[in-house]
C-alpha cells in the first residue's frame, strides 16, 4: 500500500473513531434528557406528622427502567428521575428495576407493530457488547450483569432480592442497605423459546411481564395490532412462570390475554405500572371489571406517575389515583408503580414525601397509607417469591 494510500486509510479511521466517540459522549444523555423529563410541580409543606409518618413508612416501587440509561445508578444524577441517592432521599426501601430490550418507531398508546427497534441505536450509542445489537435476550442479560455490577460496587449499600430467603434476610439486617428485584418489560427476550425462560431466571428475574408496545410470541399487547389472548406458547410460558414462581406482571398484556391469564394461573398477579379506566380513560388503562378480577385473585395494582396513566401527574393527582384504587378494590391491592425513567415525564423519586402529604390531605387512614406505599408490596413477595 502507497504511504498516501496508508496516510488517508488512517485519516479515515481516526474519523470514524472520533466520530463514534462523540456519537457515545453526546448522544445517549442527549436521549436521556429528552425523554425522562421531571415533571415540574409546586411542592406542598409537609407537617411534622406527615414527615414522622413517611420516614415510618416501608416503601416499594415496582417499576424503573433506569438500567436501559447510561448513568451510574448509585450517584445522584442531576437529569431522569432515579437512582439510589434520590430514593433513599424519597425514603424509599425496596425498587423492582425493569430491562426494556424493544420498543417500536413511532411507539404509541393505540396501535403498534414488532417491525423494527428503536432501542437497537441505543444500545450501540451507549458501547454495550456487540452480543446486545441483535439478540433481545442478550440485552435483558446484559442489564442483570449491569445490575450485578452496581450491587458489587455499592459495598453493601444494595441488596438484590431473588428469594423468601433472600427478603427475610435482608428484613433482619439492621445494615440499612437498598433492596432491589429485577423485572423484564414484556417476554420477547425469550426469543420463542422456552428454555430461554430458565436462562433468566437464573440471570435473577423474578417479574415478567408478557407483553410491551407490541404482540409477541406469548399473545397481543394492549398496543398492537391484534389485542389477542395468548398464543399456545404463551400458555406454556404461564406455566412454567407459576413452576418458577416467577411473578407474572400485566402491564402492556391485551385485556384479552390479561383474563385468559387470570383463568390459567394457579398464582396472584401484579400489574406493574398502571392507571384506572374508571379514574383515567385513556387507552393505557384495563377497564376496572378486570382490575377488580385481578384484585380478587389476590393481585396488586401498582399506580403508576405520569400523564396518561392517572390524567394528573402531580403528587396530588397520584394521591388521587390512590384513593380510587382503594375505593375500588381495597386498599390491601393498591401498590406504587411509578414507571420511572421510562421515557415518560414525571415527579423524581425524591418527591416521595408528597404523595404521603396528598394521601393525608385527602383523608387516606394511616393503616391504608401505610399499605398502599409499601406493606403490599413486602407482603406480596414474602408469600409469592421462590423459597430460595
Amino acid at each position: 500500500m502507497a504511504p498516501r494510500t496508508k496516510k488517508i486509510l488512517y485519516i479515515a479511521i481516526a474519523v470514524l473513531v472520533l466520530g463514534y466517540a462523540a456519537f457515545r459522549l453526546i448522544v445517549p444523555p442527549m436521549v436521556d434528557k429528552t425523554l425522562n423529563k421531571q415533571f415540574a410541580f409546586t411542592p406542598q409543606p409537609i407537617s411534622a406528622e406527615t414527615l414522622a409518618l413517611h420516614n415510618s413508612l416501608i416503601i416499594m416501587d415496582w417499576h424503573a427502567d433506569t438500567l436501559l440509561w447510561d448513568r451510574d445508578f448509585l450517584k445522584r444524577s442531576s437529569y431522569g428521575q432515579v437512582d439510589l441517592p434520590r430514593l433513599k432521599e424519597g425514603g424509599s426501601s425496596f425498587q423492582m428495576l425493569t430491562t426494556v430490550t424493544k420498543a417500536p418507531p413511532g411507539l404509541n398508546l393505540e396501535i403498534n407493530d414488532d417491525k423494527g427497534d428503536d432501542i437497537t441505536l441505543l444500545t450501540i450509542a451507549q458501547g454495550w457488547p456487540v452480543r446486545t445489537w441483535t439478540s433481545l435476550l442478550e440485552r435483558a442479560l446484559y442489564q442483570a450483569e449491569r445490575l450485578d455490577n452496581i450491587i458489587t460496587r455499592s459495598e453493601g449499600r444494595m441488596r438484590w432480592i431473588k428469594s423468601k430467603t433472600d427478603l427475610a434476610a435482608h428484613k433482619a439486617n439492621t445494615s440499612n442497605s437498598f433492596a432491589v428485584l429485577l423485572g423484564t418489560e414484556g417476554a420477547h427476550p425469550l426469543e420463542g423459546r422456552l428454555e430461554n425462560l430458565d436462562r433468566m431466571y437464573g440471570a435473577g428475574f423474578r417479574m415478567v411481564a408478557l407483553t410491551h408496545f407490541f404482540d409477541n410470541e406469548l399473545g397481543g399487547s394492549l398496543h398492537g395490532r391484534s389485542k389477542a389472548g395468548l398464543t399456545d406458547f404463551g400458555r406454556t410460558v404461564v406455566g412454567r412462570l407459576d413452576e418458577l414462581n416467577i411473578i407474572i406482571d400485566l402491564a402492556h398484556a391485551s385485556e384479552k390475554m390479561a383474563w385468559e391469564v387470570l383463568e390459567l394461573t394457579n398464582r396472584p398477579v401484579v400489574v406493574s405500572h398502571t392507571g384506572l379506566k374508571g379514574h383515567c380513560n385513556t387507552a393505557r388503562n384495563f377497564d376496572d371489571a378486570l382490575m377488580k378480577a385481578i384484585a380478587a385473585k389476590g393481585g396488586l395494582i401498582a399506580i403508576g406517575m405520569w400523564q396518561h396513566a392517572i390524567c394528573d401527574p402531580t403528587p396530588a393527582g397520584i394521591a388521587g389515583a390512590i384513593k380510587y384504587g382503594i375505593d375500588l378494590v381495597g386498599s390491601d391491592h393498591i401498590a406504587l408503580g411509578s414507571d420511572w425513567d421510562g421515557s415518560v415525564e414525571m415527579i423524581a423519586a425524591d418527591a416521595l414525601p408528597q404523595i404521603t402529604q396528598a394521601l393525608v390531605t385527602l383523608g387516606v387512614v394511616e393503616a391504608d397509607i401505610r399499605k398502599v406505599m409499601g406493606d403490599n408490596s413486602v407482603n406480596f413477595l414474602a408469600n409469592w417469591l421462590p423459597e430460595n
